[in-house]
């Protein structure tokens, strides 16, 4: 990388804040425009988690997910920044419980193209 694109460059932190700032709204526009067109989202459902591959797949999931939960709120409990990657640990409530865990995101060129989520229990 040149010194120019390391100016231009977004810093991975950055993006996922972007992306969280809209999953918050829950504005699923906002949040494909911080993802990469070839976006891959695995979900939390057991055993292994659903993967959810490319644009449109990522856009259904989350319009489902907002659907079935939509008092849902996220609470960052720690995040942790590795290059490219950014580590998040998180705790999901809604009216009468929650659940925590942790998502690994890859941001390339600036957006998120990976969120893959983990749950505690």
């Amino acid at each position: 990388m040149d010194a120019v694109d390391a100016v231009n460059a977004v810093d991975p932190v950055d993006a996922v804040a972007r992306f969280g700032e809209a999953f918050d709204r829950q504005d699923v526009d906002a949040i494909m425009a911080a993802m990469t067109p070839d976006c891959v989202f695995e979900d939390t459902s057991p055993p292994d988690g659903t993967r959810h591959e490319g644009a449109d797949a990522v856009r259904r999931a989350w319009q489902a997910l907002f659907t079935a939960s939509p008092d849902g709120v996220f609470a960052t409990e720690e995040l942790i920044p590795a290059v490219d990657r950014v580590v998040v640990r998180w705790r999901y409530s809604w009216p009468g419980g929650h659940v925590r865990g942790v998502d690994v995101f890859t941001v390339r060129d600036g957006l998120v193209s990976e969120k893959l989520a983990y749950v505690k229990g």
